[in-house]
């Protein structure tokens, strides 16, 4: 028996599309800080680590992954010797910008400030 389904436009009206696909990127832990170290210029992966206090080798790994296959972070190899990898932020990636410090300026005027940093 088929399940009869009708269109509530009412229902697409409850969220955004846009916001719900930019807080799957943008939601996920260590993902913001990321990209805000980013921000400022092509990063090596062990000074990408030591700027963001807390996050493990690991994560900091799938987490890239998983913003390079969002479109917004390219990894390229510098060929060693010593051979390192360094990670920037695609066009995209780098269009995040004004949102990004926009959202910071909110955080410092609306949200307390309890972090140790």
């Amino acid at each position: 028996m088929a399940v009869d389904q009708t269109h509530d436009p009412e229902q697409c009206k409850a969220v955004d599309g846009g916001i719900t696909r930019v807080f799957q990127v943008l939601g996920k832990r260590w993902n913001g800080p990321i990209l805000s170290v980013l921000m400022g210029q092509p990063t090596h992966f062990a000074n990408l680590r030591r700027a963001i206090p807390g996050i493990s080798e690991r994560m900091l790994s799938d987490r890239l992954t998983e913003l390079g296959a969002a479109g917004l972070v390219v990894r390229e190899v510098d060929e060693g010797p010593p051979l390192r990898v360094s990670y920037r932020l695609t066009a995209s990636g780098a269009a995040l910008g004004p949102s990004l410090k926009e959202l910071g300026e909110w955080a410092r005027q609306h949200l307390p400030d309890d972090s140790p940093c």
